[in-house]
């Protein structure tokens, strides 16, 4: 994925960072690529698969009554939730904060999703809640549009996505 500048955060984002000012500020230096050995990719599939299986997708509206609310999910969340929870998960086995960064994008219907992108010594991947697969995230039907800065949590920065086949939206 190509950074093209700082952005704005998403306000769900935003109102996180007042209940978690610890989540939300310098992550390195320097960002880190983690080196992808095949027990660091196992991790990343079983992570990825325990956290799908494990939290019911329920959108904010019917499980706060808010539109947009960014937490910690226990037993039920939406897609960000399950990307700060793999984030968490990940950051609590030794993988670099740096690395690990919440993106934001338009799915296939034009609407807003959130998913891990895990940035790699073989290139950026994406851990999603509707894709059950650890894909590269070219090969995702996602159009992407902003994500964490590497450097600090509670910065964003634009992702200039312009590949062909990336799709906005489907007309049914």
């Amino acid at each position: 994925m190509r950074a093209s500048g700082a952005t704005t955060a998403p306000v769900g984002h935003v109102e996180f960072c007042k209940h978690w000012r610890g989540e939300c500020g310098p992550t390195a230096n320097r960002p880190q690529l983690m080196p992808l050995s095949r027990a660091r990719w196992d991790e990343l599939l079983q992570v990825n698969a325990d956290v799908n299986r494990r939290i019911k997708p329920v959108s904010d509206e019917e499980l706060y009554h808010q539109a947009e609310v960014w937490t910690y999910p226990t037993d039920a969340g939406d897609c960000e939730d399950y990307a700060l929870l793999k984030r968490r998960i990940l950051i609590s086995r030794g993988w670099s904060p740096s690395s690990l960064l919440i993106t934001v994008a338009r799915d296939i219907d034009g609407g807003g999703h959130a998913v891990l992108t895990v940035r790699t010594d073989r290139g950026d991947l994406v851990l999603d809640n509707q894709i059950e697969a650890v894909l590269p995230w070219y090969r995702t039907p996602y159009r992407y549009i902003k994500r964490q800065s590497a450097t600090n949590a509670g910065r964003w920065t634009a992702i200039n996505d312009d590949r062909v086949g990336a799709v906005a939206s489907i007309p049914r």
